[in-house]
């Protein structure tokens, strides 16, 4: 492709000196808080965007002061799992270089907040002597590694977070930037980039693997999206689809989420290879001129599925096997105690909406700390912003449970099926992005969502409720049963159809409304789905029966057979 017809992000890439750029510079630079535009771009394979709070946007132009920069930063953590010290430190450098709270994401792992840019480096320093870093976490690279958190298959388990780890080396850039600019080191070798090259990908890359049949990571919203495929008690292999993402822009039809398409099965030695032979096919077919256009889903599409299929048989050399059989009952975490098939118990906590943080009455980001330094085995973060003390001896399940019950870590009162089935995105007023509010507006509606559900007699059913505070869908809001998207402050796009165990997503059901209006749609469907259940003629999700009740979308009702892909 000529050059004159790269992005600008592009040109930006080839000019930075292996990501490099003037970022040093600009943390040198005290008299503003901010770095400048074009190594924003670059901090973001680094692990980190530039923010500010939007919430004093006002005050501070109108005080002629510079806007209040600061940073979220985004940590590596494949698999999602990590032990109590490793938990202790990014809990102590919360406190001492962001402001004060663990963010869990949906790609399972943390984010800092508030991170002022003369302490950025002191706390990618911090995380790294405990083995976890930031590279690749964002960027135009593959990023995190997710992989599910089933808690009952502990050797599978075991074994799928190994691959994890493995695919995550594997797809990491290999630039001594980090360590030169983050760690103060000198470069041993000259930097390259054997499978990036100097323009890295066109855009993000995702890669999950879903161990049957829990569906937690929302497999078929990733690039690349693994099924592990267990027969005789062993992992066999991977099913492999290809080309998810949730990402759309308002207004543009040429944008849109999709799910990941089934193209075939490797065994675990060949995986690696099946996941940087796709990764190069995006790296040389992606679309460089247009980012809104430049991810995976589009140059498969652009191309065509057989296309794709066809060039990564030839560049490995042999055929992906067929898909093998397998089925998900759900894409929720399952709460309480479970005990896993090595005779240890994992003990999965609800944090509402991912936010670890000390509350009046409710003291979480304490009662964590005080697990961290108590328990043997490892915490695990879910891909709904969740965690999982896993591995916990049958002797320790006691002692677990008095630190939980003293500082508040679940409360059965308070946390009601509709509750712990939901999931937001930060939103206002960090994320520059969004425009409305989500993370702190959800908790709100879903206690007047209670109230409906209570009403209606199904205070125990866990309708799956997903909110973003922009199109971008980082709450994977379009795998949501019932899923609203920020439109304006304080109006939503509201959408319904999707299954409940991630293999179909929903569809645009109202434009721009608000609260009111919201409840007034979602009233007499869930009274309707109360009714049909009653009846017994339920079907196996809310939005079938929201379907039936109002089936206004051009004229089609929500069917089991709506293809995903639609």
């Amino acid at each position: 492709m000529a050059e004159e017809k790269l992005s600008d992000v592009e040109h930006i890439k080839i000019d930075s000196n292996y990501l490099r750029g003037t970022i040093q510079q600009g943390l040198d630079d005290d008299a503003t808080g901010a770095i400048s535009e074009d190594d924003t771009q670059l901090t973001k394979f680094h692990g980190f965007y530039q923010q500010d709070d939007r919430d004093l946007r006002d005050e501070r132009r109108h005080q002629k002061l510079e806007q209040h920069y600061q940073f979220m930063l985004r940590l590596r953590l494949p698999g999602g799992v990590l032990d109590g010290k490793q938990w202790l430190v990014l809990d102590d450098a919360a406190h001492k270089y962001a402001n004060g709270t663990l963010r869990l994401t949906t790609r399972q792992t943390f984010q800092y907040h508030g991170v002022l840019k003369e302490n950025m480096k002191p706390l990618l320093q911090a995380t790294n002597e405990v083995g976890i870093d930031s590279r690749g976490a964002c960027g135009d690279v593959n990023r995190n590694v997710t992989a599910n958190t089933n808690p009952g298959l502990s050797a599978i388990h075991a074994e799928v977070f190994d691959w994890s780890n493995k695919i995550s080396d594997a797809l990491n850039w290999k630039s001594s930037a980090y360590e030169e600019i983050w760690l103060e080191k000198k470069p041993e070798k000259e930097d390259e980039e054997p499978l990036y090259g100097k323009t890295y990908l066109p855009r993000k890359f995702k890669v999950a693997i879903a161990i049957p049949p829990l569906n937690d990571v929302d497999v078929y919203a990733n690039d690349i999206g693994l099924t592990a495929i267990v027969e005789d008690g062993q992992l066999a292999g991977f099913n492999v689809a290809i080309g998810g993402g949730m990402g759309t822009t308002y207004g543009e039809p040429a944008t849109y989420p999709r799910l990941a398409s089934l193209i075939g099965f490797c065994t675990p030695d060949k995986v690696i290879a099946v996941c940087q032979t796709i990764v190069k096919i995006q790296r040389d077919y992606g679309d460089r001129t247009n980012r809104k256009h430049a991810r995976f889903k589009y140059t498969i599409d652009d191309k065509g599925l057989d296309w794709i299929q066809s060039e990564l048989n030839e560049r490995l050399g042999w055929n992906l096997g067929e898909a093998r059989e397998f089925h998900f009952d759900h894409n929720g975490d399952r709460y309480g105690w479970v005990e896993g098939d090595n005779g240890q118990w994992n003990l999965t906590l609800f944090v509402e909406n991912g936010r670890i943080a000390d509350r009046d009455n409710a003291p979480m980001m304490s009662g964590f700390r005080e697990l961290a330094k108590t328990h043997k085995g490892e915490f695990r973060v879910t891909c709904n912003q969740n965690v999982i003390v896993a591995n916990v001896a049958p002797e320790d399940k006691d002692t677990i449970d008095e630190i939980v019950q003293k500082h508040g870590l679940k409360d059965d009162s308070k946390d009601s099926a509709l509750r712990l089935a939901s999931m937001a995105c930060v939103a206002f007023p960090t994320c520059g992005l969004a425009m409305a509010e989500s993370e702190r507006y959800l908790p709100q509606l879903i206690t007047k969502l209670d109230n409906v559900m209570r009403d209606a007699g199904l205070k125990d059913d866990a309708i799956v409720v997903r909110m973003a505070g922009c199109p971008n869908g980082c709450s994977r809001p379009y795998l949501g049963e019932i899923a609203l998207t920020g439109k304006s402050l304080g109006k939503y796009n509201l959408y319904l159809g999707a299954s409940f165990n991630g293999d179909r997503m929903n569809k645009l059901y109202r434009e721009n409304i608000g609260e009111e209006e919201i409840l007034d749609e979602l009233t007499p469907m869930i009274q309707r789905y109360a009714e049909e259940r009653e009846d017994g003629e339920h079907f196996g999700d809310f939005v079938i029966h929201a379907g039936i009740i109002k089936p206004t979308l051009e004229g089609r009702l929500f069917h089991e057979d709506v293809d995903p892909g639609a």
